[in-house]
């Protein structure tokens, strides 16, 4: 994609991550039609209006790209791929906790290119483009440094889709590290605070695109280590996730079990 296309598509992205993350504030207050998808697995209206909300506006600038939103499904086809979480931590957003995100990634040919996560009750929106850094409120941020495993803060993110026994364990190799945790119940939030060094790693044993696709970008453009998420058909199906400061990786990845071979996703943020 042309450097020209990429300013348009950063410019809109950071308006309308903002425009989106308002009407998420707004609607805060009364969480209307709150359902449940699965087990733990929040649905709200809001999340279906924030979503309308992202995709029409991106739309009327950039009608030939594609979107892949966690409510609406893919629309479109074709290299240039939005793929939006209209508010990541519905749970939170639904029993009245404020945090939570909008997430919105771009990617051109498989390649991951912008990002925003937008926290609208603490008045931060974060941005990353690929080669030039992470912002949070346009100013640089950067991964924790000097932080060993004893003293590191590790987000443990939790899914009913694998057995509880697999994330019982994993917080027990965590801990063997001599780590701490937390469970904060948004996976992009957690993400977006490794490349801010507000938490040192962020795992998840199985994630969607749409939780991620903006926040690992923030990870790595902020001198932060992934592991390669997009491997095979995550984009569509989820994968694990592990993100570090990297001095954390050999342990982390040790302890996880997550992220052995990296080269594909290093190939593609350099």
């Amino acid at each position: 994609m042309k450097e020209g296309e990429l300013d348009a598509r950063q410019e809109a992205l950071a308006a309308i991550a903002r425009e989106a993350g308002e009407r998420a504030r707004k609607l805060f207050s009364n969480p209307a039609g709150v359902k449940l998808k699965g087990v733990q697995d929040f649905i709200t209206a809001a999340d279906g209006e924030v979503e309308r909300l992202i995709i029409e506006r991106l739309k009327a600038r950039f009608p030939h790209d594609a979107f892949l939103g966690e409510e609406g499904g893919t629309q479109g086809s074709g290299d240039a791929l939005w793929i939006i979480d209209p508010i990541d931590g519905t749970a939170n957003f639904a029993y009245g906790i404020p945090h939570f995100c909008v997430s919105i990634g771009f990617l051109s040919a498989g390649e991951p290119m912008l990002g925003a996560v937008c926290a609208p009750m603490y008045d931060e929106l974060y941005l990353a483009r690929r080669g030039r850094g992470a912002l949070r409120n346009g100013r640089p941020i950067r991964v924790a440094g000097g932080v060993e495993m004893g003293q590191a803060l590790i987000e443990l993110g939790w899914s009913s889709r694998l057995p509880a026994k697999a994330y019982t364990a994993l917080l027990e190799r965590v801990l063997a590290t001599g780590a701490t945790f937390r469970r904060a119940g948004s996976g992009a939030l957690g993400l977006a605070y490794v490349a801010d060094g507000r938490n040192h790693g962020y795992c998840e044993l199985h994630i969607n695109s749409w939780d991620v696709a903006a926040a690992l970008l923030l990870v790595r453009e902020a001198g932060g280590w992934t592991n390669d998420f997009f491997a095979g058909d995550a984009i569509a199906r989820g994968n694990a996730v592990l993100a570090c400061a990297p001095q954390l990786q050999e342990a982390l990845v040790a302890a996880t079990g997550v992220g052995q071979a990296n080269e594909k996703f290093e190939r593609r943020i350099s």
